[in-house]
């Protein structure tokens, strides 16, 4: 094992840990804090991945690039923590890394679609409010945000509130699934009576 391949799985275990010590120390002997493992995560994925708030901001201080893309579905800390509704984290990439909210997952999503999917109500609204994200941008799958709120959820209490800021934001009740079924017949079939009304 060389000394680059040492010191590389050094800095990426002491993030793994939280160990900002020895973090401080790798990036003060002068490993890149935007080095890449082998599946083109940095640091600051991997932080962000751990729900780990203060070493996301250390990164941030010494330099850390929160825009660039790993070879994971969730491919920016962004999307990490929006996926898993972490409305601090996503606040604090919002505050002071500046992201691209372009950058799509392996769904061909961005970092918006997932949080309504999943009912994380503070998140979609932080990214509604203060990011430029494109709020009927089409996944993969032919979903926008809207589309993804009735189709992958309960139709429950969060999910309406996130349909009302998705409305209130411009999104576009009639953009149809590939098979030309719109949100409001997808509520309808599923039963779900608030939402039918909302998108009405």
């Amino acid at each position: 094992m060389t000394d680059d391949t040492y010191d590389r799985n050094g800095y990426f275990a002491a993030i793994e840990r939280g160990d900002m010590a020895s973090v401080r120390s790798y990036l003060e002997r002068g490993i890149d804090v935007n080095l890449q493992n082998a599946a083109k995560e940095t640091g600051i994925c991997k932080a962000a991945d751990r729900n780990d708030i203060d070493m996301v901001k250390l990164l941030l201080d010494l330099g850390a690039d929160a825009n660039m893309a790993s070879d994971q579905i969730d491919k920016t800390p962004i999307m990490i923590a929006s996926v898993q509704g972490n409305a601090d984290m996503v606040r604090l990439l919002i505050e002071r890394a500046d992201p691209d909210m372009t950058i799509v997952n392996g769904y061909g999503g961005t970092a918006l679609i997932p949080a309504c999917e999943r009912g994380h109500v503070e998140v979609v609204r932080l990214l509604l409010e203060r990011t430029d994200v494109q709020v009927d941008h089409v996944n993969k799958l032919g979903w926008t945000a809207l589309l993804e709120a009735v189709i992958l959820s309960d139709g429950g209490v969060r999910q309406q509130e996130i349909i009302k800021l998705l409305l209130a934001h411009g999104a576009n009740r009639q953009i149809a699934d590939r098979d030309r079924i719109t949100p409001i017949e997808h509520a309808a079939r599923r039963g779900f009576t608030e939402i039918v009304a909302l998108l009405s």
